[in-house]
């Protein structure tokens, strides 16, 4: 249904109201108590509660009306909250990891069908993109209901097809495009499993997102070092290679050597390299105004050539500083390291869907350098579901370890 949501214009107020509707109706005090979820599901509860109060406070500060404090809501509805409810809601309900698994391989199938009906009508001609006429009305970022057409755009100075497929931004469709790819690994079905895979991947190709090409070897090489002994000595093997070529090659440093990959990866789309890194560093610029709390709401625009962008537009490092300052960011950091940590700690227990998840949160905290969690979450909350179906693992653990020791 998700084609439908997208043309109506209401998919990323839908998703999150349906997850907030299941949270509240699920919620048992007797199961919290007894089956209490890991630090870092708190943790996600905590940094969605310092957005809320650092907005609140901006919008006060700034003398903001009733749209402007609307949007906030909004915002934390569809940000870190529903991050935080998408962990929570497997330890309340009996949701498997082998489900999600069969349904996002459905859906990543379904991306072929998509894909293939958005590049047929770019060749037919049909290229503007529409508003629904309600987008106004409703609090948040217009931006966010513009359903988009596929377009033509140079990528390493060729000119092919590009699209969003259901999503605002194209880059949005290769982080889903990644994250799909490593959950369908997972399905036992052979035959779903190989389309699940196929569309994941050529829903990242389509995006044309530099950062998900780089992101998808980088999550398979991860759960590949828990997999193979060998591969757990990969590392050592990469830096005497790199060290050897670069003596080989006249002597140069590593950190040369990491350049030239970086100049190729600026290449691909110069001018929104160029974009980013402007509108990051006076992304910067602003929060060192207000260091601690930040600005709690987006309150100024980077002038670039012939149109303004938004602060905080881009990174998600940097918006997070600008918005929710130093504050902010510890309670961020805390919660992506402990939610690192607990995986972690079933992966190397050889949990096999820990150790894909562990690689698909890596790739996830590097993507976010491109663009802000919390505006992108609302499109991916299939993936925090799953790792959540994941995390109950541990309290498994736990249990067992509690009736040994009473034993």
């Amino acid at each position: 249904m998700t084609p439908l949501w997208w043309l109506l214009g209401i998919q990323p107020l839908l998703y999150p109201a349906i997850l907030i509707f299941i949270f509240i109706k699920s919620i048992n005090l007797d199961t919290l108590i007894r089956n209490p979820p890991p630090l870092s599901i708190w943790a996600w509860l905590a940094m969605s509660l310092i957005m809320l109060w650092t907005a609140l406070i901006g919008i006060s500060d700034a003398s903001l009306g009733l749209k402007e404090t609307l949007a906030a809501i909004v915002t934390f509805a569809k940000g870190y909250f529903l991050i935080f409810i998408s962990l929570i809601l497997p330890f309340w309900n009996p949701i498997r990891t082998v489900i999600i698994t069969r349904a996002v391989a459905w859906m990543a199938s379904g991306y072929l069908v998509g894909i293939l009906l958005l590049i047929i009508s770019l060749f037919l001609g049909f290229t503007e993109s529409f508003s629904p006429p309600w987008a106004n009305f409703f609090p948040g970022n217009p931006a966010s209901f513009v359903v988009k057409a596929p377009t033509f755009q140079a990528f390493f100075g060729v000119v092919v097809p590009r699209t969003t497929l259901y999503f605002p931004d194209p880059p949005i469709l290769g982080i889903c495009g990644l994250l799909c790819f490593i959950i369908c690994l997972g399905e036992s079905c052979p035959t779903l499993r190989r389309w699940g895979l196929l569309g994941s991947f050529t829903a990242l190709i389509i995006s044309q997102s530099r950062l998900a090409w780089i992101c998808l070897p980088l999550s398979l090489c991860i759960y590949s070092i828990f997999r193979t002994q060998r591969a757990r000595l990969g590392s050592l093997w990469t830096g005497a290679s790199a060290a050897l070529l670069c003596t080989s090659l006249g002597g140069i440093t590593i950190a040369e050597l990491l350049n030239k990959p970086l100049e190729i990866f600026t290449s691909a789309r110069p001018a929104s390299s160029t974009d980013r890194e402007f509108v990051v560093r006076k992304t910067l610029e602003a929060w060192q105004e207000s260091p601690f709390l930040g600005w709690g709401v987006a309150q100024g625009t980077a002038d670039w050539h012939t149109y303004s962008i938004t602060l905080g537009s881009f990174s998600t490092y940097a918006a997070v500083l600008y918005l929710h300052g130093v504050v902010g960011f510890a309670f961020f950091l805390i919660a992506l390291l402990s939610t690192l940590w607990n995986l972690w700690k079933l992966a190397i227990q050889d949990h096999s869907a820990a150790q894909k998840a562990l690689g698909a949160v890596i790739a996830l905290i590097i993507f976010m350098e491109a663009i802000p969690l919390s505006w992108m979450a609302v499109y991916f909350w299939f993936f925090f579901v799953w790792v959540g179906s994941i995390l109950i693992e541990l309290n498994s653990q736990n249990d067992e370890l509690i009736k040994i020791s009473h034993s």
